[in-house]
């Protein structure tokens, strides 16, 4: 296993140590996790794919289900 030692800001520790907590992990083990998720080509893909599909679908879905917060929903709702 290799060790990666990174310097950061108080602040940006600050942040980091939050959303460890948040996520229930220790500063490291959050560190090791988003970094092996940066690292991870499959899930870059992935995410990629996700907005192709969101932005290729976005008006249907709008015109289906209404927006977030409207009344009116789906076909029977015009």
């Amino acid at each position: 296993m290799k060790q990666i030692n990174v310097r950061v800001d108080e602040d940006a520790y600050a942040g980091i140590e939050a959303r460890a907590v948040a996520a229930g992990m220790t500063v490291p083990e959050f560190a090791r996790q988003v970094i092996a998720d940066e690292a991870n080509d499959l899930r870059h893909r992935f995410l990629a794919a996700g907005a192709h599909f969101s932005d290729a679908w976005t008006d249907t879905f709008a015109t289906e289900f209404g927006h977030p917060g409207s009344e009116q929903h789906g076909a029977a709702a015009a």
